[in-house]
């Protein structure tokens, strides 16, 4: 048997390695457009700005380890031109010489991923505007940065990322840490889609404080050149804002799929470019297969549903599964992405799984929302930190349909353990009722999560009613409803006041104090995190209070958000 590979990295590599472990007498030909096969893609960030200094770890394998290893035939440099799906052949182009050959298939698996968007704005093939999408990119940013470290005198480097998406940030970071001033461009009203806006913007305020300057909402529609530096572009934004000459420009507009020669050999695509594969990862075509970025895959949390999830780990999962499907005889099932990812900015990390508030909202599904803001471990040991983690969910089955986390540490884990369940359809029940390890350096014995299962439990039973963090700015404003914080006044005069007109009793005096709260209003009560308004709330309903609603998220997701005390 034979097969042809196009594209390696993480799915085709991955794909040509069980291929070989499940067939020792197999030909598989695998071809990689550019010199590498098998790199280390989500490192490059890390190699610019300094954190990997090994250049020579960036590439995973190579040809020759490849072929010493497993016999395969890797031929770097090579760009498939078309594909004659009826002749069951591929013709390709060897980049270093111009000669074109054909090759002939039994399987073909399409492993071609995804290449950086570049929109046809003036100026954007200017020198000094790179993507990040392979080695060569990465070498060439950090040489123009060694170059502008000698050219430019020290402190005044300016740097533009334009895009706030997971790169986009690795690179401000990165940036940063070479000693650059950065501007962060993002067209969307916040930076980093996958998060909600309550959650991105603990983000976004860390690398504000950092000295980075941060512009969300408007779009670049100009690049041209510096009359000073040649070499520098003045970057005219949607709004009309010019921003000062950048020495360097990362282009981190998102990724397309890498797919049209996939397209012209008639092989299903969706309008974007995506490849429309089955459950198995088979094309419309026989003997045609599909994995990686360019691939449109199930939703698992939406049946018949399909979406576009461009990360490493579901891809190199498809490789291996296609090999299987491939060479054993039981079809295996591909049960579709969850979108498990994290990113690090600077000293604070962000995870996520499954789908958002926004798009929850979008697809009108019943939900409700929980934020919880505990330790990281537990609070009498030294170092913990908070995390502050976001459950998305069926306010009336329990089915979980997102979460995000936010924090300096514990923040992926508490997400792996989310997405887990989410895989075993377990609901916020179950996350409460999970036993997860503890020793106080590294958790409590009420874990985050269990903690974020306790929250959305409670509104599953009816237990709590609440407002979102969004709605308080009206409510504040209603003269129906009174904000009620149950805080010490110590904390309100260090973190700040709600609302000029909240009422501030502590929880431990509400009970003596209930009469100086009007039973004929809505009444809403806030604390820091939330759980001591949650006890307010239980005090109030079970004294009679009938219109009562806790705060989402309390101050502290409130504040996040809206820095100043409403009506101040």
């Amino acid at each position: 048997m034979k097969i042809v590979i196009i594209g390696g990295v993480a799915g085709g590599a991955s794909a040509a390695a069980r291929a070989r472990r499940l067939d020792e007498k197999a030909e598989i030909v695998l071809l990689q457009s550019g010199p590498d096969v098998s790199y280390a893609s989500c490192g490059m960030p890390y190699f610019i700005g300094g954190e990997i200094a090994d250049r020579n770890k960036m590439a995973v394998q190579t040809p020759k380890s490849l072929n010493d290893r497993l016999e395969l035939d890797v031929r770097v440099n090579t760009r498939v031109q078309n594909i004659d799906t009826k002749q069951k052949q591929v013709e390709a182009l060897n980049e270093a010489t111009g000669e074109t050959y054909k090759e002939g298939y039994d399987h073909l698996i399409l492993a071609v991923g995804a290449e950086p968007f570049k929109p046809p704005i003036p100026g954007i093939d200017r020198p000094g505007l790179f993507s990040l999408r392979s080695l060569q990119d990465m070498d060439k940013i950090a040489s123009w940065l060694d170059k502008k470290a000698k050219d430019v005198p020290k402190g005044d480097l300016h740097c533009v990322v334009a895009g706030a998406g997971f790169v986009g940030l690795e690179m401000v970071e990165q940036l940063v840490n070479r000693g650059a001033n950065v501007t962060l461009v993002e067209m969307m009203p916040q930076i980093l889609g996958p998060l909600d806006e309550e959650m991105a913007i603990l983000l976004q305020n860390d690398l504000t404080n950092r000295g980075v300057e941060v512009i969300t909402g408007d779009g670049i529609s100009e690049f041209k050149a510096s009359e000073k530096d040649p070499e520098a572009s003045i970057l005219t934004l949607s709004s009309g804002r010019t921003l000062l000459a950048a020495h360097l420009t990362i282009l981190g507009l998102g990724v397309r799929p890498d797919t049209k020669v996939i397209k012209a050999a008639g092989i299903e695509c969706t309008p974007r470019g995506h490849i429309v594969v089955n459950e198995h990862l088979q094309t419309n075509t026989p003997n045609v297969w599909a994995v990686g970025d360019a691939v449109e895959i199930n939703n698992p949390l939406l049946p018949g549903e399909k979406w576009a999830v461009p990360l490493a780990g579901p891809a190199n999962r498809q490789g291996r599964m296609v090999a299987d499907n491939i060479f054993r005889g039981e079809m295996r099932k591909y049960k579709g992405t969850y979108g498990t990812s994290v990113v690090r900015s600077f000293e604070l990390y962000a995870a996520a799984v499954g789908m958002n508030e926004k798009m929850v909202a979008a697809k009108k599904l019943p939900y409700s929302c929980v934020h919880v803001h505990p330790g990281s471990h537990a609070g009498y040991y030294p170092g913990a930190k908070s995390v502050h983690l976001k459950l998305i969910f069926d306010p009336k089955k329990g089915n979980i349909y997102g979460a995000q986390a936010v924090g300096e540490d514990g923040v992926e884990k508490r997400i792996d353990v989310i997405a887990t369940a989410m895989q075993g359809h377990l609901t916020v029940d179950d996350l409460a009722d999970l036993e997860l390890c503890y020793a106080p350096p590294v958790g409590s014995a009420k874990d985050v999560v269990n903690m974020a299962g306790m929250a959305a439990q409670n509104v599953v039973e009816g237990l709590v009613s609440q407002v979102e963090w969004k709605d308080l700015e009206k409510l504040a404003r209603d003269e129906g409803t009174l904000l009620v914080d149950v805080r010490n006044p110590g904390e309100i005069e260090s973190h700040g006041r709600l609302a000029h007109n909240a009422i501030n009793i502590p929880l431990n005096d509400l009970r003596r104090r209930l009469n100086e709260i009007p039973k004929d209003k809505h009444i809403v009560v806030s604390c820091q995190s939330g759980q001591r308004a949650y006890y307010a709330y239980r005090i109030l309903k079970q004294h009679g209070f009938e219109n009562v609603d806790n705060l989402g998220g309390a101050f502290l997701t409130f504040h996040s958000i809206h820095p100043e005390e409403i009506g101040a």
